[in-house]
């Protein structure tokens, strides 16, 4: 905040003798002192900083998200075979797109790589980064980023050949690793190693797909990525049953959305986005009887459907917000099972990720 003064006001306004010398000889003394009090509750004025568009005006503007992914991690965000990026993180954007725009449809997808997609994201290239990204203190603290809520709850793990015997990440001591660099694999691989007393020889590639390959080539013994992550490229492998990924999961991988700091009223939405796919689960609600839910008498459906109150007017969008969410994308339930489990190629198990009340740790905040 910028305080105002008096273009003739010194900056100390109680400090006589810096006020201009043509007012020194016009005024008296008793007067200098009138005209030092006056520029000393000028200066005590407090301006509001001129305000700028959020980025929740830029993307109605546009009339279009803006939404930073993977290039092709299946499950997460990955071009079907007509061209559209399906997966868990494309449909947070669309989520949000839902929102905001009233159409899932209205977003611009941008393929980010591990070393651009901070920079993007705090450049404004991108409104939002959904991209299997790890929230960590230091991307929280240190380049400008806020994560919302947790879209996904991961863990690092190995891929190994069957041929290999390997049974356990205790056997691969002294083994070569293919790993993507820059990333919290690569720190959390030379952690593990490091405090089990193993040595092992990284090799670092800037793309996922790149370190895949490497590894079905043999240039490695093994192959570490988030677990989700592997069991999506496990499908990209020429015989994907020669592999197989360890039991043991080496680290925490919280998956979630990215937003630029200090722009607090779309980090709001982002995060409610969100939490209203887990409420619907909890409530029951889905895409295809959410019609019907509108004219249900629990009082907690009602407001969640913007029938009674008006929610979203704190976030500035319209109070059905949350029933566009759920009518055009879904609830978390069904984006999960359409893109990672039963109704996927990768079937994984919900795991973490099923609600609290089903043995999970997935949670969203009351709203109300």
């Amino acid at each position: 905040m910028e305080r105002w003064r008096h273009p003739v006001c010194p900056a100390d306004p109680l400090d006589i003798s810096l006020l201009h010398d043509d007012f020194e000889t016009a005024l008296p003394k008793s007067k200098m002192k009138f005209l030092a009090i006056a520029c000393f509750l000028c200066a005590s004025i407090v301006v509001p900083p001129v305000a700028r568009a959020g980025t929740l005006d830029k993307v109605k503007a546009r009339g279009m998200l803006i939404c930073s992914v993977t290039e092709s991690t299946p499950g997460f965000a990955a071009p079907n075979d007509k061209g559209v990026y399906v997966g868990l993180d494309a449909d947070m954007c669309r989520a949000v797109a839902a929102a905001v725009l009233n159409d899932a449809n209205k977003v611009t997808f941008k393929i980010s790589t591990t070393a651009n997609r901070f920079t993007w994201l705090q450049s404004g290239e991108v409104d939002l980064m959904s991209r299997v990204t790890t929230f960590s203190m230091a991307r929280n603290t240190t380049v400008g980023v806020d994560f919302p809520a947790i879209l996904y709850f991961d863990g690092q793990g190995f891929m190994v050949r069957k041929s290999a015997k390997i049974k356990s990440v205790n056997d691969l001591n002294g083994a070569t690793v293919c790993l993507q660099s820059g990333t919290t694999t690569e720190l959390n691989a030379a952690d593990y190693f490091r405090a089990h007393g193993m040595k092992y020889e990284p090799v670092t590639f800037q793309r996922p797909d790149e370190a895949l390959h490497a590894y079905e080539e043999g240039r490695c013994d093994t192959y570490t990525n988030d677990v989700s992550s592997l069991w999506a490229l496990k499908l990209k492998l020429k015989i994907a049953g020669d592999h197989l990924v360890l039991p043991e999961i080496i680290s925490k991988e919280p998956l979630a959305p990215g937003v630029r700091q200090g722009d607090f009223q779309w980090s709001n939405i982002v995060r409610w986005s969100l939490y209203a796919m887990l409420t619907a689960e909890e409530l029951g609600v889905n895409s295809k009887n959410v019609d019907q839910m509108k004219a249900s008498a629990n009082a907690e459906i009602r407001r969640f459907l913007g029938v009674d109150g008006d929610l979203g007017q704190s976030m500035g969008l319209t109070g059905d917000w949350a029933y566009r969410i759920i009518k055009q994308v879904g609830n978390y339930a069904e984006i999960y099972d359409r893109d990672l489990g039963k109704g996927s190629a990768l079937g994984i198990d919900r795991g973490l990720n099923a609600l609290w009340k089903d043995g999970g740790i997935q949670y969203a905040p009351p709203i109300r």
